[in-house]
């Protein structure tokens, strides 16, 4: 039977329905200050969200589209799992179709407990550890006794056993073999309390020997000592006997009955230990915080020398290399001593070793090394190494959700994220990403724009498009799109100099370098060139360096910018001497909260594993006082209404008038001097985005009496339009007399510097060196360095 003839005019096949779903719609969008959004992004695509900070970037992309895909993939587990899973609310909006699952990678800082270091997070320590174990001679153990989080213990004893009918007792011993320095206990570090510190031996208890913060004397803390009967009360402490010195500094947890109460006797040291040493340092009262940093001195542990392990774990080696010395290496120089490894034992295991350790050095963050503890990492660097993970992925169709991941990126690294952005996009994905710099919207597929200004006066898309769109359309993002700082015509002479010699923190070289005083320094130079090390690891911190990093704010939902910064203490005793008051009614953490939410404004209802649900408090109507408290006026307007103004509203209001407040005034001036004019007082401090609670931390600093201002890249989570106000600041600040270092690599703020110190001319063991200082006009004529040559194209020379 013959065929018929194939033909080329045959109609293609129609499109599957199943090819039909690549747009993400969203639609009535309004988290935060989002008003209504309605937006389509396309998926498989790289779509780059801009706009000036606080326009609702993160809102859009963060907390609606991120939030509820993860919310979804929650709801697929059983209701025993999703209890131990934390609970997320639906987002408010209307509509959200075509989801896929969302795997964010943002800035949130790695915990800072001394245990977790940059190779416990990345997993590439858990297959060290098996290397050794299969590899290492002599033999010592498991994977487990190369570990410093898993100590070595040993038991024995009888267990009663029952064998056909028979009750047997036999004896049994158990051992685990961990590679934990049992004097640090994993930590690389032992704390020293300093006695003299703790108490003044020249007195007795009765006298107040104790310095230490809640033990004064008629204190329960004061009387668990004093009224022990150990010792003596009335005898000064340099007279103790040596048990009665053991029994009050060390004695073990010991029951009592002291003043007819049953309690708990523990030696001095293990209790403070406890009750203070446990916390971490942020989260300290200011005079304990004061307390511990006087009394407690922390050295590299003598037994370990720093690496946390014991001496058997230390004493297995591969090819005349341990494990500490492993974990000691730069990163790229280990992914060259495991390339030279060739055992047929364990050849996946060194492939995937591989790949991971290549990974970092493909990511820029070759110079690390994975003994530095997580903690110590900025938050860009925080953010490329959750990235590793990710990058040999077999996942595709998923939602990658990228927070600025240029952020302390120097220009020449930037390139460098672009193409690994651009190759997970390549794999199928969708790539998601909130960022401001001009390189990296360059690459977008489409290009979302968000404003047109910040808090209440933004939450809207004003262009969606391409890049080109961008360009030419009228928005503030498009208009500063090619925005180039000039060189500064005359720089500031210098009124002196800090002097710098032999800095050798980290990776440092001995540099000896004079940081000139009373102008704009900017310290610059590629990740990991030593930037950070030469700054806070160089310039004393005294009472005359005022030092602004970017370690996060701590607060609570309870938390808004007027406790964050003291604004409320003046506010609040103005109102108090209008009305005649105590000061503690205008708090609704205090005196004046409302009864019924505590203060809140709203009311939580926990549902278990499910969403909880917050609604609005009846009582107050979410105003967060008491009735009677707004009942209290200060120039005709209530606590709450003065807590929903903007910081530009508050700044008239207590400027002149009934209301005027100087104190007020003078905060509410530096708010606004950094660019936070439109944020509301009362705003929970966990709204703000990162660039926002940076600034937050600059206005408050601006009031420390300091004659050197030390800021870690302020311009992180600056849109272009925002870093002009910026530099006017800087400005101001140089010209009241200040001097001012700025580590940086925004080449606007490169541009507008006096004067700048370059360091590199790689990262790790590859920089630590000084390659350059002088003006930025010597720096762009020599063009001597990757960062002259990229100024020099950025101001067009």
């Amino acid at each position: 039977m013959a065929r018929a003839p194939r033909t080329d005019t045959q109609s293609p096949a129609p499109r599957h329905d199943a090819d039909s779903h690549d747009l993400i719609r969203v639609h009535g969008a309004r988290v935060n200050n989002l008003k209504d959004v309605s937006i389509e992004i396309p998926k498989r695509r790289l779509t780059v969200f801009t706009g000036v900070s606080g326009s609702g970037k993160s809102s859009l992309v963060f907390d609606t589209i991120a939030a509820e895909s993860q919310r979804l993939i929650n709801e697929t587990y059983s209701a025993f799992v999703q209890g131990f899973m934390p609970t997320l609310a639906r987002p408010e909006v209307d509509v959200l179709e075509g989801l896929t699952t969302a795997i964010i990678v943002d800035q949130q800082r790695m915990g800072a407990d001394p245990r977790s270091t940059v190779g416990t997070a990345t997993d590439a320590n858990a297959m060290l550890r098996i290397l050794f174990s299969r590899l290492g001679k002599p033999h010592i153990g498991s994977p487990k006794a190369f570990s410093f989080n898993v100590a070595s213990i040993s038991g024995a004893g009888a267990v009663t056993v029952e064998r056909a009918g028979q009750k047997v007792k036999e004896r049994r011993s158990f051992s685990i073999t961990g590679g934990m320095c049992p004097r640090c206990e994993g930590r690389g570090a032992v704390t020293d309390l300093d006695p003299a510190q703790l108490y003044d031996d020249t007195k007795s208890l009765n006298e107040g020997a104790m310095n230490i913060p809640g033990y004064k004397a008629g204190g329960w803390n004061h009387r668990l000592y004093s009224e022990s009967g150990l010792f003596d009360p009335d005898k000064p402490i340099r007279r103790f006997t040596k048990k009665e010195l053991q029994d009050f500094l060390h004695r073990e947890p010991t029951r009592m009955k002291i003043a007819g109460i049953n309690m708990t006797y523990e030696g001095l040291v293990p209790r403070i230990r406890k009750s203070m040493l446990a916390k971490d340092r942020e989260g300290m009262q200011p005079h304990i915080r004061e307390f511990v940093d006087r009394a407690v001195t922390f050295t590299t542990c003598p037994d370990c020398d720093g690496t946390r392990l014991n001496e058997g774990a230390r004493s297995s080696k591969i090819k005349k290399i341990g494990i500490a010395d492993a974990c000691a290496m730069q990163i790229s120089d280990l992914a060259e001593w495991v390339r030279g490894l060739d055992e047929p034992s364990v050849a996946p295991l060194l492939a995937t070793l591989r790949h991971t350790l290549d990974s970092f050095v493909e990511i820029g963050l070759g110079y690390l090394s994975l003994e530095r503890p997580a903690g110590t990492l900025s938050g860009g660097e925080a953010q490329r190494v959750k990235m590793i993970r990710h990058l040999g992925s077999a996942l595709t169709d998923t939602t990658y959700v990228f927070d600025e991941p240029t952020t302390g990126l120097h220009p020449h690294d930037i390139q460098r994220m672009n193409e690994l952005l651009l190759r997970l996009r390549d794999k199928g994905n969708t790539v998601l990403v909130v960022e401001h710099k001009p390189q990296t919207i360059a690459i977008a597929d489409h290009v979302v724009d968000l404003g047109p200004g910040a808090g209440s006066a933004g939450g809207t898309v004003c262009f969606e498009g391409t890049v080109e769109g961008l360009r030419s359309g009228d928005t503030i993002t498009g208009r500063h799109l090619g925005d180039r700082a000039a060189l500064r015509e005359k720089v500031r002479i210098p009124t002196g100099t800090l002097e710098i010699r032999g800095a050798s923190t980290h990776n440092l070289r001995d540099i000896d370098v004079d940081i000139p005083l009373g102008v704009l320094t900017v310290v610059t130079g590629v990740a990991g060139s030593g930037k950070s090390s030469l700054v806070h690891g160089s310039i004393p911190a005294d009472e005359g360096v005022v030092s602004v990093d970017q370690g996060p704010i701590r607060g609570s939902r309870r938390s808004n910018p007027a406790t964050y910064t003291g604004l409320l203490d003046p506010i609040r005793k103005a109102f108090a001497k209008a009305n005649g008051v105590k000061p503690a009614l205008f708090s609704a953490n205090s005196e004046g909260a409302c009864p019924t939410c505590n203060g809140a404004g709203v009311i939580y209802t926990d549902l278990a594993m499910m969403a909880g649900v917050a609604t609005t408090c009846e009582d107050c109507e979410g105003k967060r006082f008491d009735a009677s408290v707004l009942d209290y006026h200060l120039g005709g307007r209530d606590i709450s209404e003065v807590l929903a103004m903007s910081v530009t509203e508050a700044e008239e209001f207590f400027g002149a008038g009934e209301a005027r407040t100087p104190a007020a005034h003078r905060i509410l001036d530096r708010l606004a001097d950094v660019g936070l004019g439109y944020l509301t007082l009362g705003q929970p401090l966990t709204t703000l985005s990162g660039g926002e609670r940076q600034r937050l931390k600059l206005a408050t600093h601006m009031a420390d009496k300091g004659g050197v201002y030390v800021l870690d890249e302020p311009t992180t989570g600056l849109h272009l339009a925002d870093v002009e106000q910026l530099l006017g600041l800087l400005d101001r600040l140089v010209d009241s007399g200040k001097s001012v270092i700025v580590i940086e690599h925004h080449p606007a703020v490169m541009a507008h510097a006096d004067w700048i110190i370059d360091l590199g001319p790689g990262a790790g063991h590859d920089g630590g060196r000084l390659v350059f200082e002088g003006t930025p006009a010597d720096l762009v004529a020599a063009r001597s360095t990757l960062t002259g040559e990229h100024l020099a194209a950025y101001v067009g020379s």
